[in-house]
């Protein structure tokens, strides 16, 4: 059996309680589907309910620690050198629908770097969790990226950018380009779960820009610790804070970067 640090163990604490929470709340969106309000508003007060229970269980642990969260924002704590980075719940629109595929992820960074990560879906039972030079896994089993080394049978995750953002057409031209090379694309719309399953061995890679830290934060350091590769789309070293991500396989990295480059490079 895979051993937690204590770290580790803290974030898995909140994300666990947190967790009740939305599983409860989930059960509740169906009934709301048919209101005339409908499930909005029910669905953002899950959302900070979590993100409340998250910041009270990891400040009780580590009062001196700071915070970036998706909801409530910067807490500088008076610890400068650690600070949690936490979406309470990735994956609002598929909640909202009643899919039952949505994440809390939370990571730890510490003097600008992320060292730890857990990313959990509440209704899977799928824990994944990743702690700099301990390797990655899911709840006990170690995690590895896929082997795969041929574009063609590849299977590749990316999001599409959200109504009213800019992004569109070159985003089209991205998507038709790998489109035309691989094995196919999943846009399952939730960031943290892409990058879990890309350290999974499930996806060969996943791209993404327009995003904030709190969605890759937890799932950059699950691929690095399973093998893989991370970087922004252009190759930057700061996926994080880029605003953009590429997430691959060892051997997959530089040939999804290559598709997606000669398609930027054409627009």
């Amino acid at each position: 059996m895979a051993l937690r640090s204590a770290n580790i163990n803290v974030m898995v604490s909140a994300a666990n309680k947190a967790a009740r929470g939305l599983v409860r709340d989930f059960g509740e969106v169906e009934q709301l589907q048919v209101s005339v309000k409908g499930p909005s508003d029910f669905v953002s007060t899950a959302d900070m309910r979590a993100e409340k229970v998250i910041k009270a269980e990891l400040k009780k642990a580590r009062p001196d620690w700071g915070f970036l969260m998706e909801e409530s924002g910067v807490d500088e704590g008076r610890d400068p050198r650690h600070r949690w980075i936490v979406d309470p719940l990735d994956g609002t629109t598929n909640f909202l629908h009643g899919i039952p595929h949505f994440a809390i992820s939370i990571a730890l960074e510490k003097a600008g770097e992320i060292v730890a990560g857990v990313v959990m879906n509440p209704i899977t039972d799928e824990l994944y969790w990743a702690e700099k030079g301990q390797g990655a896994f899911m709840n006990d089993r170690r995690l590895r990226v896929s082997s795969r080394r041929a574009i063609e049978q590849s299977l590749f995750a990316t999001g599409i950018p959200f109504r009213g953002r800019p992004g569109h057409q070159p985003f089209l031209r991205e998507l038709s380009r790998v489109m035309a090379v691989s094995a196919g694309i999943r846009r399952m719309g939730v960031a943290s779960l892409d990058l879990a399953f890309t350290a999974a061995g499930r996806f060969e890679g996943y791209w993404e820009s327009g995003l904030h830290p709190w969605d890759v934060a937890g799932g950059v350091i699950l691929v690095r610790e399973a093998g893989g590769f991370v970087t922004e789309m252009d190759g930057g070293p700061n996926p994080v804070h880029g605003g953009s991500i590429l997430a691959a396989n060892q051997h997959m990295h530089a040939a999804l970067r290559e598709v997606l480059k000669t398609g930027a490079d054409a627009a």
